[in-house]
């Protein structure tokens, strides 16, 4: 596979904040920072986005490396509206989006990387531009989409009856 020690770090973080962002929808059908969950992904989230800083295939500064910081600032943002903004208002509608876009940006690369990795004999893709990987991260946008209007109707409803 020839992952750096980072590498393999990074991904077992990565790994980590996804489960915990999938136990966190189906819970609660958002990323909840003020659960377990949703704390578990703020932080590996974190420290996944902060490793792949110093993660690079091709040698200096990528769009992956510009993928992190969009989902450093999302994460961010999401948790200072957290953080600073209680009560069911509309930041809650920014910050369920925020986590969410967080998240969806989080599987560009990991498709990317599964994909062209796995299985280690025989990959399922053999490049970024092969077609499954389109396919794939097509379904993830559907779904992030949908997700999206989801927790948005969601959330409509909490504010209403608070």
């Amino acid at each position: 596979m020839g992952l750096t020690n980072l590498g393999i770090f990074h991904t077992t973080i990565g790994i980590i904040a996804i489960i915990a962002a999938i136990i966190s929808f189906v819970k609660y059908g958002k990323i909840d920072l003020s659960q377990l969950t949703g704390k578990i992904y703020f932080y590996a989230t974190s420290i996944a986005a902060l490793t792949a800083l110093g993660i690079s295939k091709h040698g200096g500064f990528n769009p992956g490396h510009v993928l992190s910081l969009i989902i450093l600032f999302s994460i961010a943002t999401a948790f200072f509206l957290s953080a600073k903004k209680k009560g069911n208002n509309r930041s809650r509608y920014f910050e369920n989006f925020f986590l969410s876009f967080s998240f969806f940006l989080s599987l560009v690369p990991t498709t990317n990387e599964t994909l062209t990795r796995l299985p280690v004999e025989h990959p399922l893709a053999k490049d970024i531009t092969d077609p499954l990987i389109g396919k794939t991260l097509l379904v993830f946008l559907v779904l992030f989409v949908l997700g999206s209007i989801y927790q948005f109707i969601k959330q409509r409803k909490i504010n209403r009856t608070a």
